[in-house]
């Protein structure tokens, strides 16, 4: 038989079984209780407490690894610390010799751990990159030699080289006073930049494993990985120059008298100008210049704004752009043309490919820089390198067509978009990498 409802209570359904608790005057449950809290807290209050435990646990567990970082002691050496002190009071407080033996002898291994750790070996470290400047992608290694320049054999050691974001491992197995031992490993060059080396750190413990210290040993080297350098054959023809000005395309130049010197052994004679030589008491020799010799200015838009794609650090546009600039650097020095590095951002100083290797993306301002190169009429022909966000810029760059009787302008990484018409005399080429716009720079014919 089913047992009857209480009055005012709906009759329950069959099967189901009576609430334990024994009617309305029951505390309510976790999921009635506002905030879902069964102590009735305020809602969250028991997430930002464990928020708040969370944070001090990870407050205390980074300042033990500083610690343990700062002196060396392992785990296990923390371990044998509380164990000695606790065995080593224990026997004392309660008269327990055999427990005050114990930490004695726990405590004595301390203390040897520490001065086996503690001994510093006497190590002379040379490092040779070769070479220590290549181009991004072909191989360079690096030769570590490690030298014992102390009395005593060396024990065992664990040492690492840093190379770039890498730990190279170094073997150290007992080296003999006066004996080195020499390790071979490559250069990652896949990206173009500085890559750092060293210094040698290596690691020393006691046998017991209670300390383990650091140290380092050796300076730092570099190797300079430079852009990509594609072969350029065609190269500007310059223009030709007078006191009256411009006048044409010229293949091979004019030469013009520049300035006097002293004669030196090896001068032509008919170079003497013989009226000075009069006149100072020394023969002094005509130094004389190609006025029409071509002259190149590069111009890199190193601008974070026009380069928007960057993929685990690296922008492929600007990455095409300085090897674009490499490129025509390189044509220009093979072929004895004066040539000119300018980044939109900073000033160039030092040798252009390793300007190139240190070039970043950064914050800057073109109009400026335009304004720079317009006023000092830097040479004939201007190549203006710059990404997908420059396309709008080429109008500002092509009105350097007065000063500069040759605009060009290099467009990377965006080839999805509408072509870019060379109006006002601008050539403008458009490329994906640095091979196919050395393919377009030999087919122009503008130049």
């Amino acid at each position: 038989m089913s047992t009857p409802a209480t009055a005012g209570e709906p009759p329950l359904p069959v099967g189901s079984a009576p609430p334990t608790g024994g009617g309305p005057s029951d505390a309510p449950s976790r999921a009635d209780t506002p905030g879902g809290s069964p102590t009735g807290a305020p809602p969250g209050a028991d997430t930002a407490a464990g928020r708040g435990r969370g944070a001090a646990q990870a407050r205390v567990g980074g300042g033990l690894r500083k610690w343990r970082r700062a002196t060396g002691v392992t785990a296990r050496g923390y371990g044998v610390v509380v164990a000695a002190v606790g065995l080593l009071v224990a026997g004392f407080q309660y008269g327990y010799p055999d427990l005050a033996l114990l930490g004695a002898a726990a405590g004595v291994a301390l203390a040897c751990g520490v001065v086996f750790a503690f001994w510093r070996p006497r190590l002379g470290v040379e490092r040779v990159a070769d070479p220590d400047r290549v181009a991004r992608g072909e191989p360079a290694q690096m030769t570590l030699t490690v030298r014992n320049t102390s009395r005593v054999r060396a024990a065992n050691l664990i040492a690492s080289d840093r190379c770039g974001n890498n730990a190279v491992p170094v073997p150290l197995l007992r080296l003999r006073p006066g004996k080195d031992t020499t390790a071979h490993y490559p250069v990652p060059t896949s990206r173009r930049g500085v890559v750092p080396i060293g210094p040698l750190r290596v690691t020393r413990g006691d046998p017991l494993g209670l300390i383990t210290l650091a140290r380092t040993y050796g300076g730092l080297a570099e190797v300079w990985v430079h852009p990509r350098i594609h072969l350029l054959r065609a190269v500007p023809a310059g223009m030709a120059r007078s006191l009256d000005g411009r006048i044409d395309k010229v293949p091979h130049g004019t030469i013009t008298f520049d300035s006097l010197r002293e004669y030196v052994i090896g001068d032509e004679m008919r170079r003497i100008h013989w009226r000075s030589s009069a006149k100072v008491g020394e023969l002094m020799v005509r130094e004389q210049l190609d006025t029409s010799e071509p002259t190149i200015v590069v111009l890199l838009d190193d601008r974070a704004s026009v380069h928007p794609e960057v993929r685990d650090g690296t922008a492929e546009s600007f990455e095409a752009a300085c090897e674009a600039a490499a490129s025509i650097v390189a044509a220009a020095v093979r072929e004895d043309i004066p040539v000119s590095l300018h980044l939109v951002t900073s000033v160039a100083s030092g040798p252009y490919l390793d300007v190139l290797t240190q070039a970043d993306l950064r914050p800057g301002d073109l109009s400026a820089t335009l304004r720079r190169v317009r006023a000092q009429r830097l040479g004939d022909t201007l190549v203006f390198l710059t990404g997908p966000g420059g396309r709008d810029d080429l109008g500002a760059v092509s009105a350097l067509r007065g000063p500069y009787p040759v605009v060009m302008a290099g467009l990377f990484g965006d080839r999805d978009s509408a072509p870019v018409s060379g109006g006002d005399g601008l050539i403008v080429i458009e490329a994906a990498d640095g091979s196919e716009f050395a393919a377009a720079w030999d087919g122009v014919r503008g130049w």
